[in-house]
């Protein structure tokens, strides 16, 4: 077993993984698994196979692929080698290109750009065409209109009118009262608010504000693994939640809580019954680690 199996295999096993829910969250075929583990990437298909295995093996058991790739870059085979014979077959190719086509080639250019000239020549020739006839088309009594349009010079009142509202003070005084109601209405408002505060990559931040009591229930509607760990890292549930399964915890007396979810796409979150959107769209980032930091309502009156 090489290094990188090692620490892959340990990361796997911290998740309470075995393979086979492994193979569930990731599709990776079982034998591809153990050979990643074992370092035996003859079983594989391709080398470009090794290093995207590789990195959904990360992704599934919560580790950077780009660190891993870093750190065991000599373990990992790279893919240019499989390139290369394509890329000389390339060059072959070219060499044996007849002189006559390459010629042809040349010039074709050349042909191109001297007929989008005369097209854009045709075009502005009509449309000066076109210009003249309106002209002549229009009648006097239509120009004269035109003209003693300009010469009237534009009516006032209306702008006059709107800068005399804005400046009576009866007006001021009626923005003051609209303004102190909605703000006592907000003050009287006590709704729970959940807010984003940070976002890297597959991790986020959340608060949970205004709440007397910090429920949080996960339902799968496929399959997808869960694990769920306080501030202090002591774990709650870690395991693979079946189609139409769900987990309910009551995180009241926590003040921060850590949720990894293998499988965003096909799970719902929700927080005191009120259903949350996950941070990042699940198409783009399907394995998702969210914290969620909770401080009780009453908590924060009692402090003020």
């Amino acid at each position: 077993m090489t290094e990188l199996g090692k620490r892959l295999r340990e990361a796997r096993e911290q998740q309470n993984m075995s393979l086979e829910d492994l193979q569930k969250l990731t599709k990776i075929q079982k034998r591809y698994l153990v050979g990643i583990e074992e370092g035996n990437y003859d079983l594989m298909p391709g080398k470009f196979y090794v290093r995207a295995f590789i990195k959904q093996y990360c992704e599934a058991v919560g580790l950077n692929p780009e660190e891993i790739f870093e750190e065991y870059k000599s373990d990992i085979p790279v893919t240019q080698t499989e390139e290369l014979p394509e890329q000389l077959s390339r060059v072959r190719t070219r060499k044996e290109t007849p002189v006559q086509d390459s010629k042809v080639l040349d010039v074709l250019p050349k042909i191109l750009l001297t007929i989008g000239a005369i097209g854009i020549a045709v075009l502005i020739w009509v449309f000066a065409q076109n210009r003249e006839m309106a002209k002549e088309e229009v009648s006097p009594e239509t120009t004269a209109e035109v003209e003693q349009s300009k010469e009237t010079p534009a009516r006032e009142e209306p702008v006059k009118d709107a800068e005399e509202k804005a400046n009576d003070p009866q007006n001021e005084e009626d923005d003051t009262e609209k303004q102190a109601e909605t703000e006592d209405l907000t003050e009287g408002t006590n709704s729970q608010k959940i807010v984003e505060t940070q976002k890297s990559g597959k991790s986020a931040v959340l608060q949970l504000q205004n709440a007397d009591e910090f429920q949080v229930e996960i339902s799968s509607k496929g399959e997808t693994w869960v694990g769920v760990k306080n501030g202090k890292g002591n774990s709650f549930y870690q395991g693979m939640l079946k189609s139409g399964e769900a987990k309910t915890f009551d995180f009241t007396k926590e003040t921060e809580i850590r949720l990894n979810i293998g499988n965003t796409l096909d799970t719902e979150m929700k927080i005191n019954g009120q259903t949350v959107p996950f941070p990042s769209n699940p198409s783009d980032q399907v394995q998702q680690i969210i914290t969620i930091q909770y401080s009780p309502s009453n908590a924060v009156e009692a402090s003020e």
